[in-house]
């Protein structure tokens, strides 16, 4: 097949269609779009939903994100690979041109608006700084571990960070930073610094929450890096770090945004502001405790009907499946969106393809992370992020993003026995 034989398959690279992707998402996004329904239906105005039509949107975003997803499972992986930087120059001139000509929403100039759309630029860039960290990673002779490499792959990530941090969109930023560690995890990259940057938040949160906590977060995570047996050099400069932030969370809190530490504040304890700022997760948490084994029932959650939560069909969405479908409901959720990342795992496992393999690892971080923020915001485990909990909350950027992901990872299944 030429490389530039569009929308063909090769019957000699083409052992199966991934049903199993298939199904999960068509299902969890099914799901997404009962909780919507619930979440915005308005008696007085059955047909509108009560929210300028946000079912509607999300199911016309649904329908073009599937015609998105064919299209990109059709693709030649080849073509993908080859183009992967100039996409990844794209989703860099989108996040320039949200900052000069964006649309800006609850403080943050994060939208496009194009032909009475709205594009959220961030949701973009995660597939484009994928495609391109993939595309170098995937290089013949490249390897993580030697400074050159890793300052490469730094820069790819670090430059759309730092505009999305510009809107400013932190749980966006965060989103590209826990993808990119998942990959380092994948590629073999020293899973010592790994580990100690990943504990660096926990101790900087138990700190804020008492001096006493941050001790005890600064020993047990010192620990264990000491069982790591590294080279004593850079265990010791690990420790002082995780000691240094521990002494230092407090400015660091004040050095942050004020909508920034609000969020902090009311994740340490939204009942010390139950009428404002710790009013949603508050209600959030009653919402998911009151759906009891098997729930309410569809379209009769109190929480939900009674729009106790704002909101509640984005940030918030998993209260409205664990309130009306009860415990049920949310165990069901999460295994399919587990289902999903396992299938992308499995993906990464089978392909001969470096690049579509870091594809398929970076699509299941992404999700994972995702869905352990957006859940945890739910159920008060996590501070709130804005970030959307995958084809579940609503928003057509973000669905038709996730659904260009599960076209990647059909296309890379389909393309999986491929020798390079």
């Amino acid at each position: 097949m030429a490389d530039n034989a569009f929308f063909q398959i090769d019957s000699k690279q083409t052992d199966s269609f991934d049903y199993i992707t298939f199904f999960l998402t068509i299902t969890l996004i099914a799901f997404g779009l009962i909780s919507i329904y619930s979440a915005t239906y308005t008696y007085s105005n059955a047909y509108d939903t009560g929210m300028s039509g946000t079912f509607y949107r999300q199911l016309l975003s649904g329908g073009i994100g599937l015609a998105g997803m064919i299209t990109i499972f059709l693709i030649p992986e080849r073509w993908i690979e080859r183009n992967s930087i100039f996409l990844y120059a794209i989703g860099v001139a989108m996040l320039v041109l949200v900052l000069i000509i964006g649309k800006s929403t609850y403080g943050t100039r994060g939208w496009l608006s194009i032909a009475g759309f709205s594009i959220q630029p961030a949701e973009v860039a995660k597939i484009t700084t994928l495609l391109a960290v993939a595309q170098y990673m995937g290089r013949k002779g490249t390897d993580i571990r030697t400074i050159r490499d890793f300052g490469v792959v730094a820069g790819i990530v670090l430059l759309p960070v730092a505009l999305i941090m510009l809107q400013p969109d932190t749980g966006s930023a965060t989103v590209l930073l826990a993808m990119t560690f998942g990959i380092l995890l994948w590629t073999g990259y020293n899973i010592f610094i790994i580990y100690s940057i990943v504990a660096m938040p926990f101790i900087v949160i138990a700190s804020l929450f008492n001096q006493i906590y941050g001790i005890i977060a600064i020993v047990i995570f010192s620990t264990i890096a000491i069982f790591f047996r590294q080279k004593i050099l850079l265990t010791v400069g690990a420790i002082i770090v995780f000691i240094a932030l521990g002494s230092g969370a407090p400015l660091i809190y004040q050095s942050l945004q004020p909508h920034q530490q609000d969020r902090i504040a009311t994740f340490l304890d939204p009942n010390n502001d139950p009428r404002g700022k710790g009013y949603n997760v508050i209600q959030s948490k009653m919402a998911v405790g009151s759906g009891g084994l098997t729930g309410k029932g569809f379209m009769h959650g109190t929480q939900t009907q009674l729009r106790y939560i704002p909101k509640q069909w984005t940030d918030f969405i998993y209260s409205v499946p664990t309130e009306e479908f009860g415990f049920v409901g949310g165990v069901a959720v999460i295994a399919l969106i587990m289902g999903l990342i396992f299938r992308a795992v499995k993906t990464a496992q089978m392909t001969d393809n470096p690049f579509s393999s870091i594809v398929a690892i970076g699509i299941a971080s992404i999700f994972l992370y995702h869905t352990i923020i957006n859940i945890g915001m739910a159920i008060g485990l996590m501070p709130v992020m804005g970030i959307p909990l995958p084809f579940m909350s609503a928003g057509g950027t973000s669905l038709m993003t996730n659904m260009a992901m599960i076209g990647l990872l059909l296309n890379i299944y389909r393309t999986k026995k491929i020798k390079r």
